[in-house]
C-alpha cells in the first residue's frame, strides 16, 4: 500500500507599509532599491507625496526590522530605525529630507 502526503505550500509572503523619510524621485529609486536587494523582499513601493513604502516580503527570509536596517543604510529614516549621520551625509543634496528648506522646495515643485 501507498501512502501519499501532500503537502500544501504555505503563502508566507506579508504586506506591510512603513513610512520612510524622503523628497524626490532620486529618494525613491534608493529606498526601492535597498529594499529589493534585500532577500526576502518581492515588492517595494515608495511613494514620494505621502511617503509610505508598501513592502511585500516573505517573512521566512526576512523580516520588518530587517528590511527598516537597510532602508537606514540607505540614508533614509524610519519611525524606529534612523539613518547614520554618515548615511545621510552620503546621500545628494537635494534629498537632504532633514533640511526643511529643501523639503519645502520639493513641495513647492
Amino acid at each position: 500500500m501507498m501512502l501519499s502526503f501532500l503537502g500544501f505550500a504555505q503563502n508566507k509572503n506579508t504586506k506591510a507599509t512603513i513610512e520612510v523619510d524622503g523628497v524626490c524621485m532620486m529618494c525613491k529609486n534608493r529606498i526601492e532599491k535597498a529594499c529589493l536587494k534585500t532577500k526576502g523582499v518581492k515588492s517595494a513601493v515608495w511613494n514620494v507625496k505621502t511617503q509610505n513604502l508598501s513592502l511585500i516580503y516573505d517573512e521566512r527570509k526576512v523580516d520588518l526590522e530587517a528590511i527598516k536596517s537597510k532602508v537606514a543604510e540607505a540614508g533614509h529614516d524610519t519611525k524606529t530605525i534612523k539613518a547614520t549621520d554618515e548615511a545621510y551625509e552620503g546621500l545628494h543634496p537635494c534629498c537632504k529630507y532633514r533640511d526643511e528648506e529643501i523639503q519645502a522646495d520639493h513641495k513647492s515643485n
